[in-house]
């Protein structure tokens, strides 16, 4: 897969497709505001909901979109396979991620994270308020399902039926199950170990660090979740920047799987 996440000192700006994905989940107006105040050269921007989930669907706060939904954002904004697609948000945060997750999960062969989000990649291009409309394009999208874990795979792994580490990224009062402030039930999906994404930022930028390795082995086949499958986003990306090759995400996570299955409480570490 190669490098997921590149300094803007490594980004090669000359003829790239920029994606800014900014979000804010307590404000959701508020990326598409910052859009507006000024972009990369030639961006076009993703909306975590509106775009890059299934807001109708039951599974989950940020549910699955189906191949046909983001077959049709993508071919919206006019994006080619070959594409050298660069994605940034805030910085430090899970929308870039997210929106990386999806379009490698479409096959596009060349995308990026900008490590530092919009405040880094300013320092290197020089932000407009003019909005490019692409003509659409048409798309036969290679899918990479190998890199989604359904709910039926997740209970497989909590069955004993398919080896795998469940790797839940949330803060470590919500794994335990001592707190809930978004799902009805508190606790964690059975067997789950726990890595707190949040522990990744280091000054604005996503970093494996050594607590991370020490969690997970390359060789280890791991699933990661959190409450809605946004903030496992930048888990399984740094994971794959650190060359990490057998990774699946949940996307529904957490708060698709209490509307099945049981839960578990305390910690497996």
């Amino acid at each position: 897969m190669g490098k997921v996440f590149k300094t803007v000192e490594e980004i090669q700006v000359d003829g790239v497709r920029f994606v800014d994905a900014r979000y804010d989940l307590q404000n959701k107006q508020f990326g598409k505001q910052a859009f507006e105040a000024g972009h990369a050269p030639g961006a076009v921007y993703i909306d975590l909901e509106q775009d890059l989930s299934d807001m109708e669907s039951e599974n989950g706060r940020h549910p699955m979109p189906s191949k046909e939904k983001l077959t049709s954002v993508f071919q919206e904004l006019g994006l080619r396979y070959e594409d050298q697609i660069v994605v940034y948000d805030q910085g430090a945060s899970p929308f870039a991620p997210r929106a990386w997750w999806m379009l490698t999960y479409a096959g596009f062969p060349n995308v990026v994270i900008v490590n530092g989000g919009a405040t880094a990649l300013e320092e290197k291009v020089t932000f407009t308020k003019d909005i490019v409309k692409y003509a659409p394009t048409t798309l036969d999208l290679n899918w990479q399902d190998h890199l989604y874990a359904p709910r039926e795979a997740v209970k497989a792994i909590v069955d004993g039926e398919q080896s795998a580490t469940l790797l839940d990224a949330r803060a470590a009062a919500r794994y335990r199950g001592e707190v809930e402030p978004l799902d009805n039930v508190a606790g964690h999906i059975p067997t789950a170990k726990n890595f707190d994404w949040e522990q990744l930022k280091v000054e604005g930028t996503l970093q494996a660090n050594d607590a991370l390795r020490a969690k997970v082995a390359q060789d280890e086949h791991i699933v990661v979740y959190c409450g809605s499958g946004v903030t496992a986003s930048p888990l399984y990306a740094v994971l794959a920047d650190e060359g990490y090759k057998n990774i699946q995400l949940y996307t529904g996570s957490y708060s698709d799987w209490i509307t099945a299955y049981d839960i578990e409480t305390g910690t497996n570490e």
